[in-house]
């Protein structure tokens, strides 16, 4: 399949301030509540911001940062902090109904808060990394997890999901189906559906899922001497992108950057549904190398944000998000190695499919002045696949080691 054409944003709410409910998951409170959650937890560090001159330079734009949130407690991916998160705010809400008083986040650790978590079971459908961080919410507030994991989740991923003790359950077919069959069984069992998808009727927990992303941005916008003026974001439902050029618009007003979502060409469900105007499924077909992002149809609540603060929508073929990964593994100068999964790298992927067309390029802006930043949403969560496209380990990538 070829590259799409790039597609600005000319849907009708484009521009046009988030709906509330979205403008309060978004907000600046609700990204002050998750930093108060994420202390609660171990290896809750801000995740490096790093700088690439040497590749901006090569590339022929001002600046270029990287968010990676390879070390992001622990998980090596963003999804660390949606799913974990969501599940405990869940947790002090059933405490709050079952105590009948508010519950301080400071107490979220209690012996009694536990004792009610561990009264709850939480369901969801992965690709890998939105299981794993619902897992580890679990194991870390005392509740029961069950996940449900298609066809396509390489046996490596599974086996990082169940050693926080989760419940896995196999399912054929694709993400959509698994999403479909959790939702299913946990309705049956009276079960939590924690997704980090969206649907009529079910917009609440995927909500909270995007506000634990706001963390990251939070973070990124701390160590920038001043704001980014192109992001591109890539999207697999949506929460992701939704989450980050949300509060972004939130923060920074009239001074946020230019938004480009990126999709990859053989799941390109987002980009078709602005093509659309509204959300639509797309057709299965080849599986994508970016496994994490094969999706077939955006969350509804990502795609009412995006409608309203995206410019700009994009696909990217198979091969750029490798060579995307390799370009990180081997810096340019003095630029740091970075460790990106092929997920993770899908951002840079996108900038060099743009920056590839001239005319697109100087049409957004992506000139020496442009300050990019991208976020490498995972590093090598299936470290073997990682080291066949790299040609070396992750561990040799981080040490320096030759190529």
């Amino acid at each position: 399949m070829p590259t799409l054409p790039y597609l600005t944003n000319t849907l009708p709410g484009y521009r046009q301030p988030l709906d509330a409910r979205d403008a309060e998951t978004l907000g600046i409170a609700a990204a002050g509540r998750v930093a108060q959650v994420l202390a609660l937890r171990e290896n809750n560090d801000a995740t490096p911001l790093h700088t690439l001159p040497g590749l901006a330079a090569e590339l022929g734009i001002g600046a270029l940062y990287v968010k990676d949130e390879g070390f992001r407690l622990g998980l090596g991916s963003f999804k660390a902090l949606g799913g974990a998160y969501a599940l405990m705010i869940l947790v002090k809400e059933e405490a709050e109904r079952h105590l009948g008083r508010p519950v301080p986040i400071a107490e979220l650790m209690s012996d009694e808060v536990r004792a009610i978590a561990a009264t709850m079971t939480f369901a969801c459908a992965t690709d890998g990394n939105h299981g794993r961080s619902v897992a580890q919410g679990a194991a870390l507030m005392g509740a029961r997890a069950v996940i449900f994991v298609h066809s396509g989740v390489s046996d490596a991923r599974i086996e990082a999901i169940a050693r926080f003790g989760a419940k896995m359950v196999r399912v054929d077919g694709n993400y959509d189906v698994s999403v479909a069959e959790a939702a299913r069984v946990a309705t049956e069992e009276g079960w939590t559906i924690l997704s980090d998808t969206s649907w009529p009727g079910y917009e609440y927990a995927p909500g909270l899922v995007s506000q634990g992303y706001t963390a990251l941005v939070r973070e990124a916008l701390a160590s920038l001497a001043e704001p980014p003026t192109h992001v591109f974001l890539q999207a697999g439902v949506g929460g992701f992108a939704a989450a980050v050029s949300g509060h972004m618009a939130m923060a920074l007003g009239d001074n946020r950057p230019h938004v480009t979502v990126v999709d990859p060409a053989r799941a390109a469900s987002i980009y078709e549904s602005a093509r659309a105007g509204h959300v639509v499924k797309v057709e299965e077909g080849e599986p994508t190398i970016m496994a994490m992002l094969e999706c077939y149809e955006p969350s509804l609540v990502a795609f009412r944000v995006l409608e309203r603060v995206a410019d700009g929508f994009m696909t990217v073929e198979e091969d750029v998000a490798p060579e995307a990964m390799r370009r990180l593994a081997n810096p340019v100068g003095e630029d740091p190695a970075i460790v990106a999964g092929e997920s993770g790298s899908a951002g840079l992927a996108g900038l060099l499919t743009a920056l590839r067309d001239p005319a697109l390029a100087a049409r957004i802006g992506l000139d020496s002045k442009a300050r990019v930043l991208i976020v490498n949403t995972e590093g090598a969560t299936d470290p073997a696949l990682y080291e066949r496209i790299v040609g070396r380990s992750p561990e040799a990538v981080r040490n320096g080691g030759a190529a």
